[in-house]
């Protein structure tokens, strides 16, 4: 009876194997840190072998910007089309702005990726300058111009948007950092629905115009 050859292990899904390579990175570089990630772990997470690993990404700082640009740079860009064309009220965008950074990045493993770079910065500089560049002065920006937006507007009181935006995200950026942190410890959490609930009414009332 004649049989079906089935296909090595390391043939399938061509087509997809640099995204599994991102994704099986992400949850390790969030799981164990940039450091302590080996490369030989990535492949065998994502199902393929080391020297695959190497036709896609020369090195473990490519490999780690890969997952940068592919994770958290297609939710920055839904922002700015969001703020772009959003025409209701600055107080209302600004509260999708926050759900929505939540809900792509805070709640996901993505969101992790903020408490890597603040414990190794200073050990990988390269890669701490490469997400400052790429996430923290776009995600900046963004909300600078929704903070700008609602001083225009009338609906803000006035302040410095550079300051205030540092000012704003603190606290959300916690959040995720507690999450992949504290949180993991068992300890009583509070829930992020109402943080965020309690964190937006604070803000908003601080900015408004009032």
């Amino acid at each position: 009876m004649a049989t079906t050859k089935k296909s090595p292990r390391w043939e399938r899904r061509k087509e997809t194997r640099p995204s599994e390579l991102t994704a099986a990175a992400l949850e390790l570089f969030v799981e164990k840190g940039f450091a302590a990630t080996r490369l030989d772990e990535i492949a065998a997470r994502a199902g393929v072998s080391k020297g695959t690993l190497y036709l896609y990404f020369d090195s473990k700082e490519e490999l780690f910007k890969a997952v940068i640009r592919d994770s958290l740079l297609p939710a920055l860009a839904q922002g700015e089309e969001l703020v772009s064309g959003y025409p209701g009220d600055t107080e209302g965008l600004l509260r999708e702005i926050v759900h929505g950074w939540w809900d792509t990045i805070g709640s996901r493993p993505v969101g992790g990726i903020p408490k890597l770079i603040i414990a190794e910065a200073r050990n990988f500089p390269e890669i701490a300058r490469f997400y400052y560049d790429e996430v923290i002065a776009r995600g900046q920006a963004l909300l600078c111009k929704v903070l700008r937006r609602g001083i225009e507007r009338g609906e803000f009181r006035p302040f410095d948007p550079d300051v205030m935006v540092r000012i704003v995200f603190a606290p959300l950026l916690m959040r995720a950092v507690w999450r992949h942190s504290i949180d993991v410890c068992g300890v009583a959490a509070v829930p992020a629905d109402v943080y965020l609930k309690e964190y937006l009414e604070l803000v908003v009332r601080g900015l408004r115009n009032t």
